[in-house]
């Protein structure tokens, strides 16, 4: 097989796994928010305080996109911003109760999708499944 073609079943596979979990739906999991204002969330969440830049960092995301979805999260109270003890000229966001609410039922929600995707599989196939996408992690990890 050729590279293009390489390139092409890549493709191909990509499609298929974003129109399945709906990744280019304007609102993941049939919610009010984006893949990435959810990826977003789950970073703050996961790190309880960090900063615009260390989030800039972990997701490659464009410094005034993402001041566009802050702005929405303080809008909508999701998020509380306080000067960095190290650094006053930085903020650390967190997530506020409400920012909290959103991020369990968005995490609960993904949770049941792939809960649906895997009902009908034996562990033998889980266990395939996980193995397979090990693979492609350390194939294409940084």
């Amino acid at each position: 097989m050729g590279t293009q073609k390489h390139i092409q079943e890549i493709r191909t596979f990509n499609r298929f796994y974003t129109d399945l979990i709906g990744l280019l739906d304007k609102h993941l999991l049939n919610s009010d928010y984006s893949l990435a204002e959810a990826r977003i969330l789950y970073e703050i969440f996961t790190a309880k305080e960090l900063s615009a830049s260390d989030i800039i960092y972990r997701l490659s995301i464009d410094k005034g996109y993402l001041s566009r979805i802050l702005k929405k999260f303080e809008k909508e109270a999701l998020i509380a911003r306080q000067p960095s003890a190290d650094d006053a000229r930085v903020s650390l966001l967190s997530l506020t109760d409400a920012g909290l609410e959103v991020f369990n039922g968005l995490n609960e929600a993904s949770e049941k999708q792939i809960m649906t995707l895997i009902s009908t599989m034996s562990v033998k196939q889980l266990d395939a499944l996980i193995g397979h996408m090990k693979a492609i992690t350390g194939l294409l990890g940084k």
